[in-house]
């Protein structure tokens, strides 16, 4: 079910042309997810570490944060895996296009771990949004602790707004979106320099010794509880390439570089050098590094990001499920096309709104963006081991890369991605399980359907089924209103 080799593009095709609009869009949809993790990500890794009056812990998990995101989203996602684009789409789905083929004897068994990596993405997409929104309203607690009671209905409102918009297309909500996200991004870069300057030596986190000082003092256990709440920090590095084919490669990568980037690791330093200045600071570094003049503005400003951070997954969710009908994997939904100029663009109602039942049951059950915590990670993290495997079969048998860059590239990748699968395995028992079942219940569901179209065992279906184009099989797709 899956691309031959032969009619798959080569890394640089179906490329979009890079427009201002095109930038602002993709800053508004694809970089939402990411670009909220300083919310919670290093307040979560200093609960984790225990002594944050410490200096050497403070800039241990600082580093420990800065090089997860620099090694895993710029280095692995943005600049190795975005050149493989099947026809200018992205994601698990399109990955395993090209790589079953490439993959010789091992098509049966690499199709089922591209379907697992896929069916994983599910399970983040149901979670993200959830985490994203109750970590925003919290915010309303530093200001007001009268609100509290409030929390879980104000999020559940708004991701109901937030799914209610979705049928308008990310071309459209991207346009709205993109201005707002621009702004919250230069209000990350502003709040961390404002404390970065005050106490600049946190820039010594930018060392990785201090990270491997950190790993060699905390010792094993601590390290893989610390590893598995920087993980957070990583949020929506998946979601970079899933969502490749609304916005191209190329603005994905310019805004990447000339602004997110930054601004994250800016707020990271500055949310550092508060937590050095003021250890009590800890409890919520985010939203203290705002005098209380603009705290309420600033929570206002972080309640609209988050929204948009779960745009990213839903806009990758919606790509992935047409990929998936287009490979005969899922059963035929309705999919809209949402824009005239990029076919990358869709809307999938059904996935749509049983996105949304989920999300919400997900809220009212945690009712906190702590609880949630513990729920996110080990999918994404199987994700992330799943694209490195695929790319490093595209690289070596599509690429045609030797085995001497191949091995070493992928090998660390792999590393990094098996250590925070290990370091997010303690989260199952308390929540984790979650996305686990739901990846297992959309893996086993994928491969009964190959099962009864190829009429044989799905391992025996996967060997065959390798010689339809991702672009060849209509999937239902209608025009929008």
């Amino acid at each position: 079910m899956v691309a031959s080799a032969e009619v798959i593009s080569t890394p640089a095709a179906a490329e979009h042309p890079v427009r201002p609009a095109l930038l602002l869009g993709a800053l508004g949809i694809v970089f939402g997810d990411i670009g909220t993790s300083p919310i919670y990500a290093f307040r979560e890794s200093l609960k984790a570490a225990g002594d944050t009056a410490a200096e050497a812990t403070v800039l241990g998990v600082l580093s420990m944060v800065f090089w997860a995101v620099l090694l895993v989203v710029a280095l692995k996602y943005v600049v190795f895996v975005m050149r493989a684009d099947n026809q200018g789409e992205g994601g698990t789905m399109s990955l395993l296009a090209l790589a079953v083929p490439v993959a010789g004897r091992l098509q049966p068994a690499l199709l089922i771990v591209g379907l697992a990596g896929a069916a994983l993405f599910f399970g983040d997409a149901m979670i993200t949004p959830a985490i994203s929104v109750l970590s925003a309203v919290e915010g309303l607690q530093v200001a007001t602790p009268v609100v509290g009671p409030y929390v879980v209905p104000i999020a559940a409102l708004i991701l109901v707004g937030l799914f209610a918009i979705q049928r308008y297309g990310s071309g459209r909500v991207g346009a709205l979106f993109g201005p707002i996200m621009a702004a919250w991004f230069m209000t990350l870069a502003f709040a961390g320099l404002a404390h970065l300057l005050q106490r600049p030596g946190v820039l010594l986190a930018l060392d990785p010794r201090y990270a491997l000082a950190y790993v060699s003092h905390a010792g094993g256990a601590t390290t893989f509880t610390v590893l598995g709440s920087v993980f957070l920090a990583l949020t929506g590095g998946e979601a970079l390439y899933a969502d490749m084919g609304h916005f191209g490669r190329g603005a994905i990568r310019i805004d990447w570089f000339a602004l997110v980037l930054p601004a994250l690791v800016l707020n990271y330093l500055g949310q550092g050098a508060l937590v050095l200045a003021d250890p009590a600071a800890a409890a919520n570094p985010f939203f203290l590094l705002f005098p209380g003049w603009l705290l309420v503005p600033a929570v206002g400003l972080t309640t609209l990001a988050t929204v948009i951070a779960s745009q990213a997954v839903l806009s990758g969710a919606f790509a992935l499920v047409q990929q998936a009908i287009q490979l005969g994997v899922i059963p035929r939904l309705e999919v809209r096309q949402t824009s005239d100029e990029s076919v990358g663009q869709v809307y999938v109602p059904q996935v749509n709104w049983l996105l949304a039942i989920v999300v919400l049951g997900l809220v009212f059950g945690f009712r906190s963006s702590d609880a949630l915590a513990n729920a996110y990670g080990i999918a994404v993290a199987g994700d992330m081991t799943v694209t490195t495997l695929l790319v490093a079969t595209v690289a070596r048998g599509l690429w045609r890369w030797p085995a001497a860059l191949v091995f070493p590239v992928a090998g660390l990748f792999l590393a990094l991605d098996l250590t925070f699968v290990a370091a997010n395995a303690h989260k199952i028992p308390a929540g984790g399980w979650f996305p686990l079942l739901v990846g297992a219940i959309a893996l086993l569901l994928m491969l009964t359907l190959l099962w009864q179209v190829e009429g044989t065992h799905p391992v025996m279906a996967a060997s065959q089924a390798t010689a339809i184009d991702v672009g060849d099989r209509d999937v239902g797709c209608g025009r929008m209103a």
